[in-house]
This record gives structure tokens, sequence and C-alpha cells, in this order.
């Protein structure tokens, strides 16, 4: 079982279940795409750490070399799962839009 609800946020979102105010919207979509970045950077990292055929993180400046620890060691806890908030993590942003949309509209007569 995923531990990523997206489908279930774009459902509850698009069925008018799920209504978040707009600020409150705004706050958890930056957050969410700032989260999603850093995803995106993370597998970026050990994507290319693993098509070097001889990685050497003692080569690296300590900056980029902290990030890359950080990634592959992330991916070695829980494999799998930055590819699975990679692919979901859009999907809850699209529900806080829904669900902030929903906010706005004035109320069914």
């Amino acid at each position: 079982m995923s531990p990523f609800a997206g489908e279930l946020f774009l459902r509850l979102a698009s069925e008018g279940r799920l209504v978040v105010e707009e600020t409150r919207a705004d706050e958890v979509i930056a957050g969410l795409e700032r989260t999603l970045s850093s995803v995106r950077a993370r597998l970026r990292l050990i994507r290319l750490w693993q098509q070097d055929p001889t990685p050497r993180v003692g080569e690296l400046p300590e900056e980029l070399a902290r990030d890359v620890v950080d990634a592959v060691f992330a991916d070695q806890l829980a494999p799998g799962r930055l590819e699975q908030a990679a692919a979901d993590l859009p999907k809850y942003i699209e529900a806080m839009r829904l669900a902030r949309a929903a906010h706005t509209r004035p109320p069914a007569a």
C-alpha cells in the first residue's frame, strides 16, 4: 500500500468535498512545490551518481557531497519512495488548486 493518497485528494477536491481557504491553499501549494523540487533534485543526483562508473564522494565539492550522501541514504532507507513522491506530489498540488477554487466559488443556489 502506498503512503501517498494523491488520487484520493484529487477525487475529494473534484467532488467538492475538499475545500481549503485560499490563503491556506496557497501556502500548502507553495510547500508542496518546494518539496517536489527537492524530490526531483534528489532523484537527479541519484541518477547522476548511478551513471558514474566510479563514483567518489570525496572528489565532489563539500556541499554537493552532502547532498549526494543524503539522497543516496534516503533512497536506501526507502527504495522507490522518491519516485513515488515525484509521481504523487503533483496530484496533491492539483487537488489543492481545485480545493482552493471550490472555496472561491459562490454557493450553489
